[in-house]
């Protein structure tokens, strides 16, 4: 193939490199602003010195959210609701899109079904109904309050039951020429093929329970189970009145930072997590949203 060496293309690459710098810089530098800012002094904050680099280095704001043990509690909690929630969400997801999976020849009522999952992801029941449901059932002031109503993600079930659907289906006939049943074509054939859609849907579990805190304030009347962004979120709700209450240490660790210090260090212990397990997921996580999304 002969390369199209003309101005017209030469421009058109390098308004591209252009273009792609510009978006990555505008997604980067303000997480670079942020970073200098949760490590930099309350004065130089207030002032507006800081930019791209600390000023007045000091990692006040994030001894002041690790403080009193609070932290690794509300740290450990996430950490099982993410777990848990996660395994949970995945299982349902997968026995939910599997049989939706099939046309309606073969899975009677199945438009019925499809149209109930989808009028549940356009309307809700509404957060004192929800509410309610929580307290009968028990489930106030337990883990178990910040999953179960969340137990299955509609719109990841449509992912994974579109990229099933996308499959070829002489695998599935071959199966069952050899006597599988449909849990053993489920369990042995499909499930290492769905690796990459499992991945995306996966991620979008985790990423929604780490990030979620309302449910943690409302569900959870002791602040002990407070998953970590709601006891983050607490903290700085209330952020002038817990220092001055907590010692004369404290109302120097308060000239020595502010509010914005404070959320800045709250959104990287935040993202830190997710940072850490997205790389191992990226690479499924392109190719599965693609495919999960081709076949409606």
């Amino acid at each position: 193939m002969i390369q199209d060496r003309s101005v017209g293309r030469y421009l058109f690459v390098a308004a591209n490199y252009v273009i792609l710098i510009a978006t990555s810089l505008l997604c980067i530098l303000p997480f670079v602003n942020l970073l200098a800012v949760s490590f930099s002094g309350s004065a130089a904050v207030s002032a507006g010195d800081v930019v791209f680099w600390p000023v007045d280095f000091t990692t006040k704001a994030y001894e002041f959210a690790m403080t009193g043990g609070k932290f690794l509690t509300s740290l450990w909690v996430s950490v099982q609701r993410v777990v848990l929630g996660t395994i949970v969400n995945l299982l349902l997801i997968v026995l939910t899109a599997y049989p939706l999976s099939k046309s309606s020849g073969k899975l009677a009522g199945r438009n019925w079904y499809m149209t109930f999952f989808i009028v549940t992801m356009l309307f809700n029941g509404g957060l004192i109904p929800t509410y309610l449901i929580v307290v009968k059932t028990g489930l106030i002031d337990s883990i178990w309050s910040l999953i179960l109503p969340g137990a299955l993600p509609v719109f990841s079930m449509i992912i994974l039951m579109n990229f099933i659907r996308g499959l070829p289906e002489e695998i599935e006939e071959s199966a069952i020429i050899d006597g599988a049943s449909p849990m053993q074509i489920l369990i042995r054939v499909l499930l290492p093929l769905l690796k990459p859609a499992l991945a995306t849907v996966g991620l979008f579990s985790i990423v929604g329970h780490w990030n979620s805190w309302f449910d943690g304030i409302i569900y959870m009347k002791n602040p002990a189970n407070y998953p970590l962004q709601s006891y983050l979120q607490t903290l700085l709700m209330s952020f002038e009145q817990l220092m001055l209450k907590s010692g004369s240490d404290y109302t120097k660790l308060l000239s020595m930072m502010n509010a914005r210090t404070g959320r800045a260090a709250q959104m990287f212990l935040g993202a830190i997590p997710i940072l850490l397990v997205y790389p191992f997921l990226q690479k499924y996580f392109t190719k599965g949203l693609v495919l999960g999304s081709v076949k409606g």
